[in-house]
């Protein structure tokens, strides 16, 4: 019989493996091979949260987190089976809007009572990022950012239009002068004015939500749907008269108006912070279309400023808590190893959450960061609600039926305030 003697070193490398707790992450933000550990050098969302998990997989000691990458526009449906099948991912990131849905079923863990243990101390958030995942008074996540949509501008492009003053792009403060920029735009150079997704993810949805704000209302107050309003006619009318004299185009999906704008092809892009440093990285380049590129807060076209905002938070199912206390302690270490992280991920262009990072020489230096400082000030969403993603279903179909159909706004809104009042009532 042959006898293995296993070394000291072989021996403390079995045990650690024994006990290592395998920790699942759901996340989207789409893919990257190669992320690395190095947490400071990559680029974009998936890299950035990529290379913030692998650190953590590769530094919390008996901790290994398998990430589980789904693709953003059917996150939501695969979390939800996830749920029902009892198979959740054992942490997740969702959004602010969603928390109301999970949280009114009981499935997100209480992290209150736990958080401090864990290393993480909530006295450093925003008030606005400790509300983002406060319900009924009990904290539900971990908040990693503040997101908005911004104007992504092409300066060559504005300038060749007459629209640069003192090395800032002159942005519309009315629907009627952002048409006379957007004719100024295409008689000088022959491009769009504004491109967005108004073809596929609610882009366009979020673009009309800011500029009903920005007339004081909303589509929604309680249970009460007020989508067929004047304030929405006129949010509508902004932007479909900008398709209608050609200076901007319906049909472009999120690829295909990125690419546009990063083509020359068009002087603004509304799309959310998440793209800063990539865009910067693409200007960058040694190439045609995009040179010259600039971040400007959403204009306000109306009475107040505002845009649409949101916030990525990490969560970790109840069940887990209840019954898997080791596993779950090992995910609050992996939330609070995200957290510790929240300079490497405001690199995306993402709003800090942290006060400690948001007073940071570090922060102040990230590219591009005193061109949208005001954002924060106008920052907006609908009021909380379990139905938030069917709503937002709904407008971004009637939106489409509009300027992709020939809908009339009429037969749209009058459709959408009846499909949103019965999913309040339900």
């Amino acid at each position: 019989m042959k006898h293995i003697v296993f070394g000291a070193t072989a021996l403390t490398i079995l045990a650690t493996s024994a006990v290592a707790q395998q920790v699942t992450l759901g996340r989207f933000f789409g893919d990257c091979e190669g992320a690395g550990t190095d947490t400071s050098v990559s680029v974009g969302e998936a890299c950035i949260i990529q290379s913030i998990i692998n650190a953590a997989d590769a530094e919390l000691e008996g901790i290994s987190v398998n990430t589980l990458p789904t693709d953003w526009g059917n996150y939501y449906d695969q979390i939800v089976a996830a749920y029902a099948g009892g198979t959740p991912p054992n942490v997740h990131v969702m959004h602010r809007h969603r928390v109301p849905e999970f949280a009114s079923i009981g499935a997100l863990a209480d992290l209150t009572d736990d958080l401090a243990g864990a290393g993480i101390d909530t006295s450093d958030w925003e008030p606005a990022a400790l509300e983002a995942v406060t319900y009924n008074d009990r904290i539900l996540g971990v908040p990693m950012d503040f997101h908005a949509n911004l104007w992504h501008v092409n300066m060559d492009l504005m300038e060749a239009a007459g629209l640069v003053e003192d090395g800032a792009p002159v942005l519309p403060s009315s629907p009627e002068e952002m048409m006379d920029h957007a004719r100024a735009v295409q008689e000088a150079t022959g491009q769009d004015y504004l491109a967005a997704d108004f073809a596929q993810f609610p882009i366009g949805v979020r673009v009309a939500l800011a500029l009903i704000w920005q007339q004081g209302a909303n589509i929604f107050d309680g249970d009460t749907a007020t989508i067929d309003t004047p304030e929405a006619r006129n949010a509508i009318a902004a932007l479909t008269q900008l398709f209608d004299a050609g200076f901007a185009n319906p049909q472009l999906n999120y690829a295909d108006s990125q690419q546009a704008f990063l083509n020359g092809e068009a002087a603004v892009l509304v799309n959310g912070t998440w793209v800063v440093d990539f865009y910067a990285a693409e200007a960058a380049k040694d190439d045609e279309g995009l040179n010259r590129y600039l971040v400007a807060d959403f204009p306000t076209l109306f009475d107040e400023g505002a845009t649409w905002a949101d916030s990525h938070i990490w969560a970790i199912p109840s069940p887990l808590k209840a019954n898997d206390p080791e596993r779950y302690d090992a995910a609050l270490q992996v939330l609070a190893f995200i957290n510790d992280h929240n300079i490497d991920w405001a690199r995306t262009g993402h709003m800090a959450v942290r006060r400690s990072v948001l007073e940071s020489a570090d922060y102040a230096a990230l590219p591009h960061r005193a061109e949208y400082t005001g954002t924060a000030d106008i920052a907006r969403d609908t009021p909380p609600s379990r139905r938030y993603g069917a709503i937002q279903d709904v407008l971004n179909r009637e939106l489409q039926a509009i300027w992709l159909t020939g809908k009339s706004v009429d037969a749209a809104l009058a459709d959408a305030q009846v499909d949103v009042q019965d999913l309040l009532d339900r």
